[in-house]
Order: structure tokens, then C-alpha cells, then sequence
């Protein structure tokens, strides 16, 4: 299992997370997602062997925030 967090900006409010917090969520090989709205940071819990953190990256832009 890897960790990573992940940078990301233009989330503001609870729709936010809950956008970001789904879409990761749905993602085979995600098993944990903790979105930080003050820090600008997700943390996510993945399987590499199953997703890979540029999905993870894509998964997040899908929804209209910036990774960096």
C-alpha cells in the first residue's frame, strides 16, 4: 500500500470534498482519502499495483481542480 499527498489547488467547501473524496473513492485500488481544505492537500491511501498517482492526478482534474 502506498501514501501520498497530494497538492491541490482550488478547493474551497464541503462540495469540494465530497467531489474529490468520489471521484478518488471510485477508483479500484484507492482505500483511503482525506481531503484537507485548509492546506490544500489530499492524502490518499492506494494500491500501486492498481492505480497509479498520475490516475489519481487525472481523477482530481477530471473534476476541474489543479494538481501541482
Amino acid at each position: 500500500m502506498m501514501e501520498a499527498t497530494v497538492k491541490v489547488e482550488g478547493m474551497s467547501c464541503g462540495h469540494c470534498q465530497k467531489a474529490i473524496e468520489g471521484a478518488l473513492n471510485e477508483l479500484n485500488g484507492v482505500s483511503s482519502v482525506l481531503v484537507h481544505l485548509d492546506k490544500g492537500e489530499v492524502d490518499v491511501s492506494y494500491d500501486d499495483a492498481k492505480v497509479s498517482l498520475e490516475n489519481i492526478h487525472e481523477a482530481i482534474e477530471d473534476q476541474g481542480y489543479d494538481v501541482k
